[in-house]
């Protein structure tokens, strides 16, 4: 029987060698591209930078609130805890409102389904019994993947979670969080904080004139 013979393989000619690179280069630069696309998204730094939806379902931002100092809080109307809180929420609001601060509620079902109500019932709800004049906003999810995007900054920026209804997190006239309340804490605990980041506002102001 005759032997086999290797046979050398015939050698790409230099056109297919280019074309090969410059696919390469191509698949490389897409890939790096959406990389980028992925992990360095312009990395948002303040609350203030978010849109959310009013009561109303209409879409607004909450750059007509910087500059303030801003009480966040996830409220519910069916809360053991709502009588104390949306008084409370009303009395700082009445006095370091409107000018200089602002509280800010989102209502959320998520913590004992204590907010059935649609977003509109929530907010005629709160201004009848309570009187309350702030921002109440659309109902949100606070937990799991749809979590409002502008609640998930106040979450991550703290690393604290709401576990309950009436938590309440302290953002400053640029945006960021500066400390968070719990919902059993009294008014008493929270007033001081408040005010010293209102008076450092009226400061800075006065200072930029």
């Amino acid at each position: 029987m005759e032997p086999l013979t290797a046979y050398p393989l015939k050698c790409a000619g230099p056109k297919a060698k280019v074309f090969a690179v410059l696919l390469s280069m191509v698949l490389c630069t897409v890939m790096l591209f959406l990389l980028q696309l992925k992990f360095l998204k312009p990395k948002i730094n303040s609350f203030y930078a978010f849109e959310v939806k009013d009561a109303k379902g209409k879409t607004v931002s909450l750059e007509k609130f910087k500059g303030k100092v801003s009480l966040v809080v996830n409220v519910a109307s069916d809360c053991q805890l709502t009588d104390r809180n949306y008084l409370a929420l009303k009395e700082l609001h009445k006095e370091f409102g409107p000018s200089h601060f602002s509280v800010l509620a989102f209502p959320c079902n998520q913590f004992g389904e204590s907010e059935p109500r649609p977003s509109k019932e929530v907010e005629s709800f709160a201004r009848k019994n309570y009187g309350v004049t702030f921002p109440i906003f659309h109902k949100i999810k606070i937990l799991g993947s749809d979590a409002e995007p502008a609640f998930k900054f106040l979450v991550d920026s703290s690393k604290k979670e709401p576990r309950w209804n009436f938590w309440k997190y302290l953002v400053n006239p640029e945006g960021q969080v500066v400390k968070f309340w719990r919902p059993e804490e009294p008014i008493e605990v929270i007033r001081p904080d408040i005010a010293a980041l209102v008076r450092q506002m009226i400061i800075k102001k006065k200072e930029d004139l």
